[in-house]
């Protein structure tokens, strides 16, 4: 492979893994702002309420995170990773960096956040105990954001970096 393949194949590879995970992090919080309200409702008298069915008719899961995040950003992140552990000096290590935090976000999704929210939606959990589920996944779903926050950053930054030694 010359060069000028190499160069551009990793351009494709950055251009893809960073609009994909800035898509990620819109939509992620998109739905902490828009959508979670509209599941976890605040009742002025008595606290919070889960909403398993407004969850289910949601279904953000297999509406849309499946097509953004699930088989996209998953498959990106694993490809991406490879192509960075082959750069050299300071791009691999911003390159691997997104790679790793992005990894990080999928391997704290499957285990967690998918999971979860199946349970929250099945709508056999007790009230009080899907209200403080519901509440832990919210709030772990910030922690969730700075991740993929950082992996895009990271990434960005590794594609400045790649324009930078294509300018030269």
């Amino acid at each position: 492979m010359n060069v000028t393949t190499y160069q551009t194949q990793t351009q494709i590879l950055l251009w893809l893994f960073v609009i994909n995970l800035g898509i990620a992090l819109g939509a992620g919080l998109y739905e902490a702002r828009i959508e979670l309200p509209q599941w976890l409702i605040v009742l002025p008298e008595s606290g919070y309420q889960w909403n398993a069915m407004g969850a289910r008719q949601a279904n953000t899961g297999l509406r849309f995170w499946v097509y953004v995040t699930t088989v996209p950003l998953t498959l990106l992140t694993l490809v991406n990773a490879i192509a960075a552990w082959r750069s050299r000096g300071i791009l691999r290590r911003w390159w691997l960096g997104a790679a790793g935090m992005a990894a990080a976000d999928r391997i704290f999704t499957f285990s967690y956040f998918v999971p979860t929210m199946v349970k929250l939606m099945s709508g056999t959990l007790p009230e009080s105990e899907a209200v403080s589920t519901a509440l832990q996944w919210a709030n772990l779903n910030h922690f969730r954001h700075v991740i993929v926050l950082i992996a895009w950053l990271a990434a960005l930054k590794a594609f400045s970096l790649v324009y930078e030694r294509t300018a030269r």
